[in-house]
Order: C-alpha cells, then structure tokens, then sequence
C-alpha cells in the first residue's frame, strides 16, 4: 500500500498510543476494591438557586440554570472541581426563581418548569415536569470509585435514546439495549466514534450533558447506566415540553454548549482537498497548480466553494497571495490545512485563507486540546478579516458545534463506507453537531459508481468535500468522464439550487441547536418505526426532504420507509400515503431516491449556478410548492460572507401556502415582505414557482389581477411573466413567473380551480414500473417491458414512449385503449441499442401520455437496463472479457498481473507459490469482477492463492456466484497457504462474479489472484 497510507496509519497509531495511558482527568490506573454508592441525606441548605445536600463526608449540589435546566454536582470527598472552566459552557445569565420543600421522606426543588426530587434515605434524584409528568428517576444512588463515577436511571417500557455525537454507523435510530462509547478513539470507520460527545437525550423528553474530559460509556440497557471515568459526577439535565420536546432539549443543549455557527455560503458549497507542493503520491508539483484543478471545475461546469491547497503531511505551500487571487477569480476561497498549529494564521489570512481544516496529529489527545484548537482556528479566521470562521476537524468535544464542522476522518471509499455512513451524520444531529460529513467517496479506494452515488446522497447534507492525493484515482467529480461527469454535475448542481433552503436552516440552527440532516424520529417521535432500524439507512434534510441513499451496486432501493403524510417522489410526482415502506424503488445510477413532504415550501435559486458568485442582487427566488392544507417557510437571507449578521443585519422573508388538504379547490401562495437588511439587499426581484398540483389551475391572479397563461415552455420561457402548466413533469405542475417586484411590499398568487398535490382525484393518475433484470445486446433489436397500471380511475388513450440514449433505436408501442382502475398492463415497446453502446448500464425513461378523471396526464418513470457485450464464442480468458462490475479494496483490479500497488497497471507478474502466470486477475479483498457468459460457456477453471508478492501475510477466501448463486468457495487462505486450483461447472450461467472476501477483518495483504483463469465455452 503506498507511503502517504502508512503516513496516516503511523500518525494515528501514535495517537492512539497516547490515549492508552490517557484515563481523562482525575482518572487513575489504580481502582478501589468496589463501588462505593451514596448514602443517606445528613444536611441540607439553600442559598437562592443552589442547594446542598451532604452525605457524610459526600456533597452534593444542585443549581438551576433556567427554568427548565438544572446541574447535579457530587463530590465523594466533599471537594467541588470543574476541569472544564468556562471552555464548554457558556454564559447563561442570572439564575431562574426557584422554590423548596421538605415532604418528609423528600425534598423538592421546583421552577416554573421542573421538579427534582431528592429523596432522603438514601439520596436519589428523579425529575418531573410541573404537571407531574416524570422525566426521569434513579433506579440506585449514585456510585463511585477511584476511577469512575456512576449514575443509574429506571428505563421506561418504550423509552428510546440518542445522542452521544457523532457514532460511525448508528445514531439516527435509537440506543436502547446498546452500549455507546463516548472519547477519542481515532477509529474513522464503522463502529468508532470520532467527534463523540458526553450528551445523550430520551424520547421521554429530557436530556443529559456530562460536564467533562473525560470518556463516558452510556450503557441503554435496563436499568440504564451512564459513567464518566472521573472520581466526580457533574451533569446538566435540560427538560423538554410539548410535541417537539425532543428539539426542546437540543435547543437547551446548544443554549447551553453554543449554539451551532453560521458558515458562510461557500462553506455549504462543496470542497476539494490535496497537497500541491511536493506530493510524493503525485509527482512534483507547485501550490499555484491548485488553479489548474479549479480551472477543472470551472471548465466542467461544477459548483465549487473552496480549496485546501496543503492537504497532506510536510506539504508546506507557497505563493499564498496569488493563489488566493486565483481561486477568487474561479469563484473559490483559498483552505489550509493546519498539521502543526497555526502560528502563521495571521499572515495566512491576510493572505487569503478562509478556511482551516486541523489534523489529528496536531489536535493530540483531543478533548480540551480539539476544541481549543476549533475555537483558535475560528477566532483567528475572524480577527484578522471580515469573514466568518470555518473550520474543519476530526475528534472534537461538546461546544465544538459553535466553531467547526466535524468531519469523520479518513475512510476508503466503498459501498459498505456509503451504508454506514448514511445514519452517522443525521444522528449526531440528535446531538446539536448541524455540520458533519465525510469525504465523497473516502480519502482511499474508491471507485465511478461509488462516487457517484455518494456524491448523490452528500448533496442534501450541509457540507461535505472531496480529499484527493491519496487514492490510485483523483477524486474530482468530473475524474471519471461520462456518464458520471453528468450526474455528478445534476448532484452538485441540485445542490447549489438548493442553497437558499440549506442557509435557511442554517440560520435556523443558530436559534434552535438543530441542523439540517435530521432522523425521521426527531420529526415523528410518536412513530415506533422512526426510532427502528426500518429506518436506519434513510434521513431527512430539514422536514421536508426524505433521502435514501443507494448504499448497493444496484438499480433498485427496498425498504424505504415513508412515516405519516403525503410523500411525493420528487423525480417523478408520484404521490405515496404514508405510514408505507416502498419496495423495488428504481433508481438507476443518475437517480437518488428522494421525496418531499405534501405542505413543502422550498426557496430555491433558479437558472444554471455554479457558484454563489454568479448570484446578483436582483436575480430571481424561485418556490418550489407541494401544496397541502395550511404551510410556510421563512427564507433567511444575508450577505453570505461577513458577520454583519451578528449585528442584525439580514432579512427574512415568509412564504405562506393555503391550499385544500386533499382533491380540488384553490390555492394561495402569499410572499411576505422582506423584512430587515443587509449589504446587497436588492429592492426588487423577479420570482418564479413551481406548484406541484396534478391540475391545470383555470386562473392564475397575482394581487387579484390575472397573468397571461401561455400554451408552451417556449412561450413561458419567452414571457416577461405569466403562468403554464406543464402536464409532462413531475405529475403535472404549474410553473409562474412575476417581473420583478417590490421586495418591501408582499404578494399574493392565487391559483384557482386547481387542487391540492397529488389532484383533483387522489391517485388518479396511472403509475409505472419496469421489470427487473432487463437485457439487452449492442446493436442487437430487442424489447424492454413496461407495466402501466392504472389509478383510482380507468386509464384511457394511453400511449407510452420511450426516452433512449443516444444513437438508439425506439419503436413506439400501440396505443391501449382502456385500463381498468387499480389493474395492470405490460407493454413491450421495440428498442434497437447503439452498435457501440458500452457495457453495462443504461437508462431510459418511460413515459404514459393518458387520460384519467376528465384530465390529460403523463406518468414517467426512470429506470436501467443492462446492455451486454456480446458473449464468448470460444474459450476465453476471464482477463480478456469485458468486465461489468470490477471493485476491488485496493486501487483497480488488475489484468495479467498481481494487484501491486494502488494505481493502474502498476502490479508484476502473476506468482504463486513461485509459478509465474502470464493470464489471470490481481485481486485485492474485497474484489468483485462480474463478466457475461450468455449461457454459451460450461466450465470456469484456475489456480488461487495470495500472491508472492505478499511476505506471508493476507486472510481471504474466493468464490465463484452465477446468476445470484454461490457455485464454489474456498477454504480460508493465507500467504503461507498453498495454491488452490479451481475447477467449477457454469453450463448455462449468463453472469459470473469471481469474488475475494477477506476472512480476518484486517485487509492486510490481501493480495489475491485468480491465475489462469479460464472460461471453457462453445
């Protein structure tokens, strides 16, 4: 594996031997014979907001923060500490009213809001609401030794839990019946728990922060216990209310903790990362070549914010002035990335910097020292320009989420890195953490599809950003050429569009501590399945996105559950009731299965942007609206770059939608005055919507008065405003356009005798779907099948088309008179591919031009078919047949030659056991090479092993799998396992996989060859 790897291994393996001795303050290696629990109350004060309780030689105190948060200190030896100052929590101003009594076995301390009880005999502690709501209770005392302190709670029968900070491959379902770590670990894969926190929050509706340094593990079990490895307990319990208090509490955190930062726009753009000065991993290169990778961005036409030009271990750089020029004049902020501290800041920011990324090695042991560096790092952004800190880093602390993304460290980009990923960042969002991602597609490894799809889901988060120098492949989203340039391009583009819903959230989080990537259980605590792995590998983005994200070398999504409400696949317009788990979702390569809540009201940018730059002052705001009974959304807007804001210097303006909550009736979009100002705030601007209705509106007035209805898009596109239903798209919309208007003064759209999302007639509309596993031949005639099945009401005229690529051949198919409602009908419509259509996937999209409940209607639906070479017509090397899948866990597959190194072609002769072999494929676990037989072949043969160029080392196993069937595995082998031949019967199979498992979890010198592999075929 190459040098920079072993760089980063060796830097963390330092760390890690570091936080072996490290037991956090006041921790010691030596531990008492037992726990020693608290005993009876022996005395008792209170002096206005803070009460004493003694217990022996223990103490004990309580002190109210707010009305609804409060701190319970013990003492064992009747000394109070605080290691942590004022560096996590922040000013809370004067304390609330409170009030005591002595109940006898009890003692009660009340505000407004909550109620402790402090029981006497032995001291315990429960909360209750001030209607007698219980929140919590302590099942036994709290207990202690010299190593840690304790405290256990009762659970209740459905009580779930979250929380904890960022948890690799958890968090957005709940705790309960597990145990959560909670420290620095530097484990940046599934399982480990880089920017943890000591915060954990109940579905009963109250929250608990450890005021500390150190570790805690958090067992969710009954009873539950929480432990902090500190001879002294110190905790902050915050009590939520209402429906949503939940959210309550992660407001009360952050009031507590730091409310998360605003970054400035171009930090929710995407960014790139790499060493350009001295990369040994890329050849001899200058700081100033950073612009030729910016100029790729710009010729490729992709959004892009910012650029770390130093990403990489004794990098340096130079020429920063210029660079930053550059990059300005592309559109882009100038990154560093800080590996030894950041006693150059100052000179660096007048420079240009505008971002700092902080390593691991400089962030040390983490703790204090992580977020120290955090707040340093931000504040020095800030002291030496007008513009907002921004930062990047890995293990950091509670109070983090005020200066810094978190980021989850250096991962190797496959489609288990995708799966495990998707609940990470949407659950430490339970935690107050609004800004945390990982590299698209992993820092290592990675491969087109791979990047592609995690680049898809990545658009809805806030921030994420691509770190390339370290992989066989650059990891730029336009590296891979077509199709995934293009799709790459939709993603980032859909996200720049984006932005204006994405900042609003972001204000958002600065009032409330929640950010926009968010688990369904935050928004529906009262469904079970929210809180259930039903829905781990889904998470909304803000309330009105549901994303589920592709996480399988696949064209198809299961299992996506839909909670409660009228859910709207954004691609299509199809509408879906929920609570329903949707099942055989198509989603070929370029699409991303995503939904949108009925009621949304999103604030887009319209037009072509690629950056925030090419925004004017007077350009328009687009709405998209799904309308649904009684909704709004109120967009944030500043000058995106200065912290002006902080000095109230930004506007708000309020969309408010009034619609039927089902079927036909009218719709009103009323646009609030912009309210407030800023640097560049225009005076007037155009808007455009987008209302998702299913029926054509008879009218459409804009303060009463009645704009033009146009027949077609080239007329709306040519009209200075008017309105025109667009029947073709999305399940038919309405799209408006206004000149430019007052922003001082509102509006009101009215769309008459329309209907609510989804139409007139609820499910009216006929839906399609495509078989799976379609096959077809380059250059060979064929069919491809496609269900039509009606709605609530017979489908009628329907005629149905395809969309191919380019250079295809489409027959259209008969027309059908008549469907009934609710049955199916397959059409099979005459598809010719293109002679040179590559290998592998291609995507069509059907369309069914109908007509339904009175209404002329179109139903789409995208999906992939699998276009084959053509197969084997006598014997052949597996290494000379077109591959359709090829992964592998170290740089590419290789042909004729041993896995090596992490690039291309750079492996050597086959060799096993000292046998040199000119054919067959160097693998590295996991490796999965899938090739098309057509049937014409009978038997695959080969000899198997890890290769020599491996020292004795390696743990893998091989198999072969024809058409979803295991045909053969290996035993278990090592580097000192002898060679394996392999002779496995595959008459009839059309796709074989040849895979390498790794068998021992490590992944080390996984070296595998399939030598001499061989197709015996007729």
């Amino acid at each position: 594996m190459q040098s920079s790897m072993r760089m980063r291994a060796t830097v963390v393996g330092a760390l890690l031997g570091i936080l072996t001795a490290f037991v956090g303050p006041g921790g010691s290696a030596t531990a008492e014979p037992s726990d020693t629990t608290v005993g009876d109350v022996t005395g008792f004060a209170a002096d206005g907001a803070v009460y004493r309780l003694t217990a022996g030689r223990t103490e004990a105190r309580v002190s109210f923060v707010t009305a609804d948060t409060f701190r319970i200190e013990l003492a064992p030896d009747g000394r109070f500490t605080d290691p942590t100052g004022t560096d996590i929590v922040t000013p809370q101003g004067p304390p609330p009213a409170t009030r005591w009594r002595d109940r006898g076995d009890r003692y009660e301390l009340a505000t407004a809001q909550v109620t402790l009880r402090v029981t006497k005999s032995p001291l315990r502690f429960s909360a209750v609401r001030a209607d007698g709501t219980p929140l919590w209770s302590e099942a036994q005392g709290l207990t202690w030794n010299q190593d840690r302190t304790t405290q256990t709670l009762a659970r209740g029968a459905d009580e779930q839990f979250y929380g904890a900070g960022m948890q690799n491959g958890r968090g957005n379902t709940t705790h309960r019946d597990k145990t959560v770590e909670v420290g620095v670990d530097y484990d940046w894969d599934d399982g480990g728990h880089p920017n943890s926190v000591p915060f954990y929050l109940s579905s009963a509706g109250y929250g608990v922060y450890r005021n500390t340094y150190a570790p805690n593990t958090y067992a969710f079990t009954e009873p539950v216990t929480t432990t902090a490895k500190e001879r002294r307990f110190d905790a902050y319990y915050f009590a939520g209310t209402g429906r949503d208090a939940v959210k309550d509490v992660i407001g009360q955190y952050t009031r507590l903790t730091g409310k998360p930062f605003l970054p400035p726009v171009y930090g929710l753009e995407i960014g790139d990362a790499d060493c350009y000065l001295h990369n040994a991993n890329r050849g001899e290169r200058r700081t100033l070549d950073a612009l030729k990778v910016a100029d790729g961005y710009v010729e490729n036409d992709m959004p892009n914010g910012w650029m770390l030009v130093n990403d990489g271990y004794g990098c340096g750089y130079e020429n920063l002035p210029e660079a930053s020029a550059g990059l300005g004049e592309r559109g882009m902020k100038l990154g560093l990335w800080t590996e030894d501290g950041i006693d150059k800041l100052e000179e660096q920011v007048k420079a240009g910097q505008r971002v700092a990324k902080l390593d691991v090695a400089w962030v040390g042991a983490g703790y204090k020292f992580a977020l120290d560096g955090c707040k340093d790092a931000h504040a020095g952004i800030e002291a030496h320009s007008d513009a907002r800190g921004f930062t990047w880093a890995p293990e950091s602390w509670s109070g983090a989420q005020r200066c810094g993304v978190q980021w989850s460290g250096d991962q190797s980009g496959t489609w288990e890195y995708i799966r495990w990923q998707i609940p990470t960042y949407a659950g430490a969002s339970m935690s107050g953490l609004a800004y945390t991602t990982g590299d698209v597609d992993g820092i290592f490894g990675g491969s087109a599809k791979t990047y592609t799809r995690d680049l898809q889901w990545k658009t809805f988060l806030p921030v994420t950003m691509t770190m390339d120098g370290w992989a066989a492949n650059d990891k730029q989203p336009f590296r891979y050429g077509e199709p995934y340039t293009s799709i790459n391009r939709a993603s980032l583009k859909l996200h720049e569009a984006l932005l204006p819903y994405i900042y609003s959230h972001a204000h958002r989080a600065t009032k409330t501590g929640v950010g926009l990537a968010r688990p369904l259980a935050l928004e529906y605590p009262d469904d079970p399945k929210a809180a259930s792995d039903a829905a781990k590998y889904e998470f909304l983005s803000g309330e009105d996105f549901l994303v589920a994200p592709v996480y399988q070398d696949a064209v198809e999504r299961d299992g996506i559950y839909l909670p409660k409400g009228t859910w709207i696949d954004y691609w299509s317009g199809r509408t879906y009731e929920g609570p329903v788990t949707v099942d055989d979702y198509s989603a070929p390569l370029d699409t991303l299965p995503l939904f949108v809540r009925a009621g949304a009201t999103v604030p887009m940018w319209p037009g072509d942007i690629r950056s925030y730059t090419d925004r004017a002052p007077g350009d328009p705001i687009a709405w998209d609206v799904y309308p649904k009974g009684s909704s709004s959304f109120e967009l944030y807007e500043d000058d995106g770059v200065t912290r002006e804001h902080r000095d109230g210097r930004y506007a708000t303006q309020r969309a408010d939608v009034r619609a039927p909550n089902g079927g036909p009736g009218d719709v009103s979009v009323r646009i609030g005055p912009s309210k407030g100002t800023y640097t560049g705030k225009p005076t007037a601007r155009p808007y455009a919507f987008t209302v998702h209705t299913g029926d054509a509106p008879g009218a459409v007035r804009l303060d009463g008065r009645k704009l033009p209805a146009l027949t077609s898009r080239a007329a709306f596109d040519a009209a200075a405003q008017g309105w025109w239903y667009d029947r073709d798209q999305r399940g038919g919309v309405v799209r408006i356009k206004t000149a430019a208007l007052p922003v001082d003064r509102g509006f009101e759209l009215k769309l008459t005798d329309t209907s609510a999302v989804g139409g007139a007639v609820q499910g009216a509309s006929a839906v399609l779907a495509a078989a799976t596993g379609q096959e077809l031949g380059a250059g060979a005639p064929g069919t491809v099948a496609v269900d039509v099945t009606a709605g609530t009401r017979d489908a009628t005229d329907v005629r149905v088309t395809l969309d191919a690529p380019a250079g295809w051949q489409v027959t259209p198919a008969a027309p059908i008179g008549r469907i009934p409602a609710g049955t199916t009908r397959r059409v099979e419509v005459a598809v010719t591919p293109a002679a040179d259509a590559k290998p592998g996937e291609a995507v069509l999209t059907a369309s069914a031009r109908h007509r339904a409940a009175g209404t002329d209607r179109t139903a789409t639906q995208r999906f992939a078919v699998g276009v084959m070479p053509a197969p084997p017509t006598a014997d052949a090397w597996a290494s000379d047949l077109a591959w359709l899948r090829s992964t592998n866990g170290w740089g590419p597959p290789e042909r004729d030659r041993s896995n090596g190194e992490s690039g291309a072609a750079d492996g050597r002769t086959l060799t096993l056991a000292g046998k040199t072999y000119e054919k067959g494929i160097g693998g590295h676990a996991d490796s999965d090479i899938e090739v098309y037989l057509g049937g014409r072949c009978t038997a695959f043969t080969a000899d198997v092993g890890i290769d020599d160029e491996i020292n004795g080392y390696g743990d893998v196993a091989f198999s072969v799998e024809a058409d979803g069937k295991v045909l053969w595995t290996s035993p278990r082998l090592t580097g000192a396992s002898a060679t394996l031949p392999v002779d496995v019967d595959v008459t009839g199979a059309r796709h074989v996989r040849l895979r390498i498992t790794d068998t021992n979890g490590s992944k080390s010198g996984d070296h595998g060859d399939w030598a001499a592999a061989r197709f015996t075929c007729a």
